[in-house]
């Protein structure tokens, strides 16, 4: 983690005003630590970015909304398997309408 902010390019499926996020590397992704050390974050979809508040603590049915979302958003047109990356993963979410903690 070296504070310097950066930006990557990840999967991602939007419900209810919340971004939903699956890190493959759970906790062990860069991006994963860095907002848990700093949790606001910036969110670009298209040419709209938003600060937000991102978290990875979800109870079981907002982990299974997540992991829902995004294996049903990139499972038409992705050619690899996708149920162990959407069961093993870890969850993240971060404010979207409003940027606040969801």
């Amino acid at each position: 983690m070296s504070g310097e902010p950066h930006e990557i390019e990840i999967w991602f499926a939007l419900s209810d005003g919340v971004v939903y996020m699956l890190s493959g590397g759970g906790d062990r992704s860069d991006w994963v630590r860095n907002l848990r050390a700093n949790p606001a974050v910036t969110i670009r979809l298209g040419d709209e970015r938003r600060a937000c508040v991102a978290r990875t603590a979800m109870d079981a049915d907002e982990e299974a909304l997540a992991r829902r979302l995004l294996v049903e958003k990139y499972r038409p047109r992705y050619t690899g398997e996708l149920d162990e990356w959407g069961r093993t993963s870890l969850p993240v979410a971060a404010g979207w309408m409003d940027g606040t903690v969801v």
